[in-house]
C-alpha cells in the first residue's frame, strides 16, 4: 500500500500576515516578564546599526514589542550575565548566547577563506598580541588595544583593529558587549558557558538549526525568506529543509512554496495589535521583499541617499498599526522635542494611531514635545496637529 503525502495547507494572505505579525511579538499581549530576553530568543536575532535618531535600532527592536521599557534595561538585558554575544547572523547582530554553537560553520568558513578584505602585514604577531592582551587584560574595546584607525578614512584600519575582527570571524575572540557604541573583546571561554564552547556541530546541523529557528521566527516563510534571516544560501536552507520540522504550506498570491512553524499553525493568532514606530532594520521589515509581498509596502532606508532624492526621509521608520503597515515618520530629536520632518499617511485612518505612536515614542525617549513639519498629504497636517496634542494630553 503506498501511503499518499499529506495536504498541503492553504494559507490565505490575511492569515499569512497575522501569523507572521504574531511570529515576530507584535500581535498578541507581550510577555513582559520575559522582557528584553524573552523578545531576543524569540526572534533570535537583533540587528545592530550605528545609525541613532530616536534611539539605537537595537533598543527600538524591544520597544516597539514591549512599550516603554527602559532604554539602560534594554541594554542591560542584552549584555549583563553573557546573555548574548554579538557576530555575523543577517547583520552584524545580538545574538542569543545559546546560539553559540551554530554559527560555528561561520566561523570555520571565515577560517577557510583565510583573511578578510584588509591584509594583515604579519598575521601571526598581530593576533598574538591581541589574544596576550586579552588573556592579561581582560575584555577590551579596539580603542584600548591601541586603536582601530590607521590615520585615513573610516575603512583604514589600524593592524590591531584588523587582528582582532579576524579573530572575531574564527571565533577565538568573542564581542560580550557594546560600551559607547564600541565593540568590547574578550576570550570565548570567559564569555561562552562550557556547555556551549565547541565548535563540533556539523555544518548540515548548523544549517537546520538556524533555518528552523528563522521560521520560527517569522511564522510562514518562503526558502528565500529563510535564507534571508541568517544570510544563507537558497541551496542551504533547501538541503535541511525536511529536518527542520517546518511544514509545506501554500499562501494566497505568494506565488512561491512555503513552509511555516507547527505552532504558528496550532493556534487562530488573536490579540491586541501593536501600534508603534519600526526601526527600518526591525526584523518584521528588514527583508523589503518579504515586506512587499505580505504587507504591500514599499520601504527602502534613504540614510545613504543624497537627500534631495530622498522620498520619504532620512530614517523615516514604518508605522504599524492595526497589523498594517500604514506611513512613515522621519524622526529627529531637538533638546527635549521629538520632531516629526516628515510624516508619510495611507490615508486619514492612519492619522489617529500615528499620533499616539509619535506622542508614546516622544516619552520613551525623554522628549516633552512633539512637533510636526512636512506632512503627505498636505490636507492631514492640521488633523495630525490635533491628534498629537490630544495624545500628549488626552484630558
Amino acid at each position: 500500500m503506498t501511503l499518499l503525502p499529506p495536504p498541503t495547507m492553504s494559507l490565505s494572505a490575511d492569515e499569512a500576515r497575522r501569523i507572521a505579525l504574531r511570529a515576530q511579538g507584535l500581535l498578541g499581549a507581550p510577555d513582559r516578564r520575559a522582557g528584553t530576553r524573552g523578545v531576543l530568543r524569540s526572534l533570535g536575532a537583533v540587528q545592530l546599526d550605528t545609525i541613532s535618531v530616536l534611539a539605537r535600532s537595537h533598543e527600538l527592536i524591544a520597544y516597539a514589542r514591549l512599550g516603554a521599557v527602559g532604554r539602560a534595561a534594554v541594554e542591560g538585558a542584552y549584555w549583563s550575565d553573557h546573555h548574548a554575544f554579538e557576530y555575523w547572523s543577517h547583520a552584524a547582530c545580538v545574538l542569543p548566547i545559546e546560539e553559540w554553537p551554530h554559527f560555528a560553520f561561520r566561523r570555520r568558513a571565515r577560517r577557510a577563506r583565510g583573511r578578510r578584505w584588509h591584509v594583515l602585514a604579519d598575521a601571526d604577531r598581530s593576533t598574538a598580541a591581541v589574544l596576550d592582551r586579552l588573556r592579561a587584560e581582560g575584555p577590551l574595546t579596539s580603542t584600548q588595544l591601541g586603536g582601530a584607525k590607521n590615520g585615513g578614512p573610516w575603512w583604514d584600519w589600524s593592524e590591531t583593529k584588523i587582528a582582532v575582527e579576524w579573530l572575531l570571524d574564527t571565533g577565538d575572540v568573542v564581542v560580550s558587549e557594546r560600551r559607547g557604541w564600541k565593540r568590547v573583546y574578550d576570550l570565548p571561554e570567559r564569555v561562552v558557558p562550557d556547555g556551549l564552547l565547541h565548535d563540533d556541530i556539523d555544518d548540515a546541523e548548523c544549517m537546520r538549526r538556524l533555518v528552523a529557528q528563522a521560521g520560527a521566527a517569522m511564522g510562514v516563510a518562503t526558502r528565500a525568506d529563510l535564507a534571508d534571516y541568517h544570510r544563507l544560501t537558497g541551496e542551504q536552507v533547501s538541503s535541511v529543509i525536511t529536518d527542520t520540522g517546518l511544514v509545506p504550506v501554500e499562501v494566497e498570491g505568494w506565488g512561491k512554496p512555503a513552509w511555516a512553524d507547527p505552532a504558528a499553525l496550532a493556534s487562530e493568532p488573536r490579540g491586541r495589535h501593536r501600534t508603534t514606530l519600526l526601526s527600518p532594520f526591525d526584523s518584521l521589515v528588514w527583508d523589503r521583499p518579504r515586506t512587499e509581498r505580505i504587507f504591500g509596502f514599499t520601504h527602502r532606508l534613504e540614510a545613504y541617499t543624497p537627500k534631495p532624492k530622498r522620498v520619504h526621509g532620512y530614517f523615516a521608520m514604518p508605522l504599524l498599526a492595526g497589523g498594517r503597515l500604514v506611513g512613515r515618520v522621519d524622526p529627529a530629536r531637538e533638546g527635549r522635542t521629538l520632531v516629526a520632518r516628515q510624516v508619510s499617511l495611507d490615508g486619514s485612518k492612519a492619522v489617529q494611531p500615528a499620533a499616539d505612536a509619535m506622542a508614546e515614542a516622544a516619552g520613551w525617549v525623554g522628549c516633552d514635545e512633539v512637533r510636526v513639519e512636512k506632512v503627505l498629504p498636505e490636507t492631514l497636517r492640521e488633523p495630525l496637529v490635533t491628534a498629537v496634542k490630544r495624545a500628549q494630553d488626552p484630558r
